[in-house]
């Protein structure tokens, strides 16, 4: 996965974007101020870097064009337009305005990788192999036969993975915001997921919740 830059000052929120980010696969490392996050970038190569506006010293405005071409998403109390405007404008990938829901700040950045070719292409767990880009899926080097939407709901759990989902953040992400079914769709397609990968004891039901993905 992606190698992130989070520049946020408050400890908390820092915390919880490095770790939500862990959870589904990237590798962080995290800054509290423009001093901080100039040093990681002298020593390190970042795919992607999640940035507030509001730091102590130097802001994010100002630090934007010294990280040179790393994507760049904002990630900030600022939702004023001028705001939003002055960001994209700076060249920002992105611009997100807190509070934010972890699953919408982990599709976004996947969203990012992929426009600038630094996603990864494909996902291997044991003996399963999805290859994003060619949409199929073989299992122990047998192609799997899948439906699209078995596929779309696959993709959804693997980005998110070790991440609990709704069934209607499901339905939302995988099947779109105008599907018109219930949610035994999700547990219907599940159960074909699991079966069709041997994935029993690796798509998680949560009690009272949805389903989990667990590498």
């Amino acid at each position: 996965m992606a190698n992130i830059l989070v520049v946020e000052d408050e400890p908390e929120i820092r915390s919880l974007i490095v770790t939500d980010l862990t959870l589904v696969g990237h590798h962080c490392v995290s800054a509290e101020d423009a001093d901080q996050a100039l040093a990681a970038t002298s020593s390190n190569h970042f795919d992607l870097a999640v940035l507030d506006v509001l730091l102590p010293g130097s802001n994010g405005f100002a630090l934007l064009p010294k990280l040179g071409d790393i994507p760049v998403i904002f990630l900030t109390a600022l939702g004023s337009l001028p705001d939003r405007l002055r960001g994209l404008d700076l060249g920002a990938d992105d611009y997100i305005v807190k509070p934010f829901e972890a699953l919408e700040l982990i599709a976004r950045i996947n969203a990012v990788l992929r426009r600038t070719m630094k996603g990864d292409d494909s996902f291997a767990l044991g003996d399963v192999i999805v290859d994003f880009t060619k949409r199929t899926v073989t299992n122990h080097g047998s192609l799997v036969d899948m439906t699209p939407q078995e596929f779309n709901l696959l993709e959804t759990l693997v980005i998110n993975r070790n991440i609990a989902m709704s069934r209607d953040q499901l339905l939302e992400r995988a099947w779109g915001y105008d599907f018109a079914g219930g949610t035994r769709t999700v547990d219907s397609h599940i159960q074909h997921l699991r079966t069709k990968l041997g994935w029993e004891s690796v798509i998680k039901t949560v009690y009272k919740l949805g389903y989990r993905l667990e590498t």
